[in-house]
């Protein structure tokens, strides 16, 4: 069985093995692959069975021109890359792996609100610079020091994710209200169930952990805004088209949001032209949430898993058919 890895590296930068996976058939791992160029993606596919890809897409046309493709697998948990419908259509399982990042990608929700209230990073560096040696006072700050306990977190999108999320503000001593069109006893017994415009308007945190639909795409606009708390604080590291960007980017100069932090934006690699670089109190990083050793180990192993069932004629994970 022939397989191809489209862009293998931010899976596997060196740190991990592909031997497990090498097992199972003659295997050629392309650190990257054109995002834009579909003949080159075509080119590596060539007569490849099984392509494994994280957000290389496979559009209609990729798919015909390669007809020997008899799986996908997703090096992720989203699978919007792929044009699965299509896939269905020519009887190509598409597999993702589930749940592979829920720790990791808690922690880093939490680790950015921590960011915004404290400013860590700023103090040290600042220490560094020698500036707290000629400080004529025992300590200082630049920034508000904000305290968590008794404030009111509002996680929309209460699965796996989120609930590890509010888990831990939980710890922190906050009040937690979820939103979520599905409920579970796990749920309540964490967070109060409001809707939207409940939660928007009770929330001095907001947390994305929602996935991109048509209905969530542009969630986080300037009439949703417009019903927040003064000063709120919007955290984001679920997918960047949740969010209308120039709409935050007014909010965060004008002060209506105090601050955000954000994993991802719309498109990435994050373009120059994007108005949140330019925004006050806007925290970004290059969407890493995932990318815990940990996590990653997992997303091996569980696509692995995912190509042996196949291989076995039980295929597991199936998102399309």
């Amino acid at each position: 069985m022939k397989m191809v890895v489209l862009d293998g590296y931010t899976e596997n930068p060196g740190d991990l093995s592909w031997e497990a996976l090498g097992r199972l058939g003659a295997l050629t791992v392309h650190d990257r692959t054109s995002l834009t160029d579909e003949a080159e993606i075509i080119g590596r596919i060539g007569t490849a069975e099984i392509v494994l890809t994280n957000k290389t897409p496979l559009s209609r046309r990729t798919l015909d021109a390669c007809p020997g493709i008899r799986l996908i697998a997703v090096l992720a948990t989203g699978y919007n890359v792929v044009d699965y419908e299509y896939a269905a259509q020519r009887g190509i399982p598409v597999c993702n792996v589930p749940a592979y990042g829920t720790a990791a990608v808690g922690q880093f929700a939490i680790a950015m609100l921590l960011e915004i209230c404290h400013h860590v990073a700023h103090h040290s560096e600042t220490v560094h610079q020698g500036r707290w040696q000629a400080s004529p006072d025992f300590c200082y700050w630049d920034d508000p020091q904000i305290e968590l306990e008794g404030k009111t977190m509002g996680i929309i999108g209460f699965g796996r994710i989120g609930q590890r999320t509010g888990q831990i503000a939980r710890a922190l001593g906050m009040q937690l209200l979820a939103c979520s069109p599905h409920e579970s006893e796990a749920g309540r017994a964490l967070a109060e169930y409001v809707d939207l415009d409940t939660l928007l308007a009770r929330a001095d945190v907001i947390a994305l952990h929602c996935p991109l639909f048509p209905e969530t795409e542009g969630l986080i606009n300037q009439h949703t805004i417009a019903k927040m708390k003064d000063g709120v604080i919007l955290l984001n590291n679920s997918r960047g088209q949740l969010i209308v960007e120039q709409d935050l980017a007014d909010a965060l100069n004008s002060g209506k949001v105090f601050a955000a932090g954000l994993d991802v934006v719309s498109s990435e690699p994050i373009r120059a032209d994007n108005p949140l670089l330019t925004a006050k109190n806007c925290l970004i990083t290059p969407h890493i949430s995932w990318a815990s050793k940990e996590s990653r180990q997992r997303i091996m192993d569980c696509t692995v898993r995912n190509v042996k069932a196949f291989l076995e004629g039980r295929p597991v994970n199936v998102v399309n058919l």
